[in-house]
């Protein structure tokens, strides 16, 4: 019975820890890169606590996911017409 009075929790905040994650993609353009380089840098980047994104992008990281969003082409309609079909 202890055992689970101990494991609960840990167990959830093992999940709470894991939902509140940065969920961001990054990636360089044009070059070459590890996984290991990734995490150095997201690692020197993140001192204190909390991503510093400038220092990712001085590095030559570029947010994939916000990137994506911003320049994505808006859908474009017609011009209305100037005649009225009545």
């Amino acid at each position: 019975m202890r055992i689970r009075d101990v494991l609960i929790p840990i167990a959830l905040g093992a999940v709470l820890t894991a939902c509140g994650g940065d969920s961001r993609e990054w990636m360089k353009l044009n070059e070459k890169y590890t996984t290991e380089d990734f995490r150095r840098d997201y690692a020197e980047c993140s001192k204190s606590g909390k991503l510093d994104e400038d220092c990712m992008r001085g590095r030559g990281w570029v947010d994939v996911s916000s990137t994506s969003k911003a320049e994505a082409p808006k859908a474009s309609t017609p011009p209305p017409s100037p005649k009225r079909g009545y």
